[in-house]
Parts: C-alpha cells; structure tokens; sequence
C-alpha cells in the first residue's frame, strides 16, 4: 500500500509539474511580441554552435596527441595548429554561451515582470476574506520564491537540458563509429542509472524541501508578525514569548535544513560513483584496445574528453532536476494564488456607477461571513440624498459589515444594496468606491510621506490641491510646522505620527478624492476625548455637503445626526433623532445612560 501510495503521490506531481509547465510557456513564448520570439530563436543558434564546437574539440585534441606520438618527426605545424584550434573554439563556447545569456536576457525578465504583474493584479482583486486568512509574510514569500525560480527555470530548461540532450545523441553516434557498441551500450547504461537514481533520491530531497520551505515561510511569518504588532508586544511584556516563538520555529526549520543538506551529500557520492565506474570502464576498455592495435593514444584522450564533457551537465543535471523541481513547486504555489477564486468580480458589461443624488438603501439585506451563521438578518434602512445618519449598537450587532458591504467587499447572501437606485452589485467595483470616501477607526497609512499619503486619494492630484486638503483637515499649521513639511516620513502604518494627526491625514486623503458619500467608520473612538471632539468638529464640517453614515459607539458623537439607526443582533432595532430615541426609552436610552454613567464615574475619579 505505501508503495502505491507513493506511485500516485508521484504521479500527482508529475502531473502538476507538467501543468505547471505548459501555464509557465506562455510567458516564455508570448503572443503578440515577434522581438522577444526573434531573440529566443537567435539564442538557439548561439546554443547549437556552442555545442558543435563543444563537440568538435576532443577531435582537434586527440588528433594532436596522436600527432605527437607518430614515429619519426612530429608534424610541428599540424600539432601546433591543432592546438590552437582548440584553444580558439574553448574561447569561442564561452563567447557563444554568453552572447546567448545577453541575447535571451530580455525574454527573461519580461517572463518573470509579466507573472509578477498578473499575481500582484490577482492578490489586488481576492476579497478581503482571503487578505483576512494568509499572513502577508507567507504570501510574499510565495511570490518571492515563484518569481525567482522563472528565470533560473528558463535557463535550464532551455540552455543545459535541451544542449545535453542533443549532445548524448550526438556523442552516442560518434562512440558507435569510434569504439563499437559496447562503449555505447555501457554510456547509455550510465546515463539511464544516473538520471534514474537521481530522480528517486530527489524525489525523496523534494518532500524535504517542501517541508523546509512551510517551516521557513511559519518562521517568516511569524517574524513578520511579531515586528507589526511591536506595541502590543511591548505593552504585555512578551519579548521573551514572541523570541520562543520565532525560535521554536527557527530550530524546526534548522532541523528540516539538515535533513535537506544531508540528502544533498547521499546525492552527490551515489552520483559519483556511477560517472566514475563509467570513466574508469571506458578509458580501460581503451587501454585494451590499444594494446591489441584498435585505438591510438589520441582516442584514450577522446574518449576521455567526450565523457568529462557530458558528465559535467550529468553532475549538475541533480542539481538542475531539483532546481527544477522545486521551481515548480514554487511557481505552481504562485499559480495557486493566481487561481484562487475572486469571490466578489463584477458581471459581464457592468455599467459605472452614476450618482446625481446620493442616496443609499439597505434593501433586507441577509449577510454572514459563515454560511452557517448570520451576521445581518434582513435589515432595511434609508440614507436620503445629503443626510447625515449615524448606525450605533452594541458589539457584533454587525456596524462595521455595514461599511463592509458598502465598499462591496463581500456581497450579501440575499436582498440589495442600492446608491442613487443602482444595485451596487450591477456596476463596476471601481465606480462604486470611487463614489464612497472613508475615515477608519484605525487609519492605516504608507510608509512614505505626509504629502504621499495625502494625495493617495486622488491619482496625480498636484501640490495646490494636496495643500487645500490638508487645510480643510485643519493639518496644514501642522504640516508647515514640521522640519521637512509634506515630506515628513510618517513610518511604518503611520506609526511617527499621533492618532489624531492620522486621523486628520485620512480624513485629508478622503477630503482630496471628493467622494459624495462619505462613510465615518468609529473615526474618533480611538482618541482621547480633547482629540475626539477637535477630530468631530472636522468631520461634521466636511460631512456638510455629502451624504454621510457615522458607525459610532460613543453616542454623544452622532447625538446631532438626522437619524439614527440602531442594531440589535443584526436587526433594525430603532430609528429615529437622539431626542425621539430618547423618549422612547429602548435600547438607544439605554445605552446613553449607561454611557453618560461612565462619563461621570470618570469625571468623579
């Protein structure tokens, strides 16, 4: 059973491999561009006469030993000539092989830009539940790892497999016409043992190597991880743990790693063993020959010389069959990311979304992010053309999936989503959010400059219009109060920066791209509440003329909103201004007592 087991494992791979090629080939042949085809095929040229003249030196060599060993005087000249001839086409493979490599360049880098370009347009378009699952360090060694073997696939592939190929064809004929069958036979023999052993025992280094890559990339992400969430690392105390962590994983690749190596070295002595048993064969057989008067001393150097040539790519070809192998490994996991589906994709001709009057409707919306258990449970609500609405409820009542489907990130289960009238899920994603500006709770920003981040609202927006977002955020005395002003680095996520100067840069940002409905997603709590009410005062000013919707859990923040619509469990709970709420002593009242309690038991402390 194991054995078959084993059969089928590597059968499966087999097949992925093959698959992986002919997905790769496009890439290396690709349509529409006859330069980079032209260049391939010249770079054939240079490989073929690379290897005829590769082929055609141990004729010059053994000839000019045999010349020197004739009786009576050597012919100087000839031996002379022969050599130099040698000489000159040793030259010439290594100026063929490398006007080859500046030939092909080109095809190999647009190969390996093209992939890149396709995963990172495909990483763009998965939902945010994929972004959600995989840790970015593991996604970004997936496409490191695949994007690096391309290059290194097509040179092999091309360059030392095709040439060894055409080269033990080529050898085999001249060995049936110099030495008989027998050296033949036995060359053959050597050539199917070696490919043969190799490839089981690489099998068995692949399994390997994919352990030790999971166990690199947990490493990696766990890193990763750790270095993000510095704060809280340092909040908790947890150096120590975080170290355990990273070192647990450390000495679980260490141990993978040795295991690798270790197979390398078994490799490489089995390898050994077999070219040399062929060498030592072949040039004995010679010798005998030689002494019964069969062969001349040039054609123990020929023999010689051809099999040194055609064991030198045998010795690499382990290394170039697990190169290969585990350059697909790593380009079929790339492929996997290309291949993941797009859970949310627009349909076939959608329109742009058109918004004269910026109304939005949440039509019975039913939405889970399991199918087994729903977040929101058929809620209606209205957002009039200008309105300004707040959604408040307790924890998990589904505020922030509101914000969620808006931007279309996931798409409900059931009922509709309409702006202006328009089903959002029947116009392009682009349209829509173009139409949908956002201040986070937790504005998240490059690590670039202040006047990057800024303008990142809006695609070649100049310096004036940067300057007058940044005004209207009421960041601009700030901004010019900074050493290097607009191009003040902000650090990783932002971090050189206060969470009220974040919270104005985002605002800013979302000022610049001009959106007629802005979304205000818990953008103060996370403030202190001097910051809160500075950070409120510019958010109700730039809400003026939009359509706005404040997800807030601090109530005397959206206390002003026109409606107010509260969540319990998913469900529409209650509706109406803070006052008409408060009269009806539901859910609403009860959460602003409770919250006014809790602004008085810390004023009174």
């Amino acid at each position: 059973m194991t054995g078959q087991h084993n059969t089928t494992k590597s059968h499966e791979l087999e097949q992925a491999g093959w698959k992986t090629i002919r997905r790769f080939l496009p890439y290396l042949w690709p349509a529409g561009r006859p330069d980079l085809r032209w260049r391939i095929g010249f770079a054939i040229v240079f490989v073929i006469l690379a290897k005829a003249v590769v082929l055609a030196l141990p004729f010059a060599y053994s000839t000019a030993v045999d010349t020197m060993s004739a009786d009576g005087n050597p012919a100087l000249w000839v031996a002379l000539g022969l050599v130099i001839a040698y000489g000159a086409g040793r030259f010439a493979t290594t100026a063929f092989d490398n006007i080859r490599n500046i030939i092909f360049e080109r095809v190999g880098q647009d190969a390996v830009r093209h992939l890149t370009e396709d995963v990172f347009h495909r990483l763009h378009r998965l939902s945010l539940r994929f972004h959600l699952g995989r840790r970015t360090g593991e996604v970004t060694k997936i496409i490191e790892r695949g994007t690096k073997s391309i290059d290194t696939m097509i040179y092999f592939l091309l360059f030392n497999i095709m040439p060894t190929a055409v080269e033990l064809i080529v050898v085999g004929v001249i060995f049936q016409t110099k030495f008989g069958w027998p050296i033949v036979a036995a060359t053959m023999a050597t050539v199917v043992a070696y490919i043969y052993v190799t490839r089981l025992i690489t099998e068995w280094r692949t399994k390997l190597r994919h352990e030790m890559n999971e166990l690199d990339g947990r490493a990696l992400s766990r890193a990763v991880d750790s270095l993000l969430n510095y704060e809280t690392v340092k909040y908790f105390g947890a150096e120590a743990r975080e170290e355990e962590r990273y070192a647990s994983a450390a000495r679980a690749y260490a141990k993978a790693a040795i295991k690798s190596e270790n197979s390398l070295g078994a490799l490489n002595i089995v390898q050994a063993v077999i070219t040399n048993l062929m060498m030592g064969g072949a040039m004995a057989y010679t010798v005998w020959g030689w002494s019964t008067g069969r062969f001349s001393p040039g054609d123990l150097v020929l023999i010689n010389t051809y099999l040194m040539q055609l064991f030198r790519p045998l010795d690499l070809l382990g290394w170039v069959y697990r190169t290969i192998r585990q350059g697909l490994i790593d380009m079929a996991q790339m492929f996997r990311l290309i291949d993941t589906p797009v859970e949310v994709s627009d349909v076939p001709g959608a329109p742009a979304l058109v918004v004269r009057r910026p109304t939005v409707v949440f039509d019975n919306v039913v939405f889970g992010y399991e199918d087994d258990r729903n977040i929101l449970h058929g809620l209606s609500l209205e957002v009039p053309a200008g309105g300004h609405v707040a959604i408040v409820g307790p924890s998990g009542a589904g505020k922030s999936t509101i914000g969620r489907l808006l931007f279309r990130f996931y798409d409900p289960q059931s009922g509709r989503i309409l702006i202006d009238g328009q089903d959002i899920a029947q116009v392009t994603q682009e349209s829509l959010r173009s139409a949908i500006g956002i201040v986070p709770q937790d504005s998240v920003l490059f690590n670039d400059t202040i006047g990057y981040n800024i303008g990142y609202g809006r695609e070649h927006a100049d310096a004036a219009a940067i300057e007058q977002a940044a005004r209207d955020a009421a960041i601009l005395p700030f901004i010019q109060s900074l050493p290097t002003g607009f191009d003040t680095e902000v650090g990783e996520r932002g971090l050189k920066l206060s969470g009220g100067e974040k919270q104005r840069v985002a605002i800013a940002r979302t000022l610049l791209k001009d959106p007629p409905i802005l979304l205000l997603d818990e953008a103060t709590s996370a403030l202190d509440t001097r910051t809160e009410q500075e950070i409120t005062g510019t958010l109700r000013r730039v809400s003026q003329d939009r359509t706005s919707i404040a997800i807030a859990h601090r109530l005397s923040t959206i206390a002003d909103a026109d409606t107010i619509f509260v969540l319990e469990a998913g469900r529409l709970a209650e509706s109406g201004s803070h006052t008409q709420l408060l009269r009806q002593g539901g859910l609403y009242a009860e959460m602003w007592a409770r919250q006014a309690n809790e602004r008085l038991q810390k004023v009174a402390e």
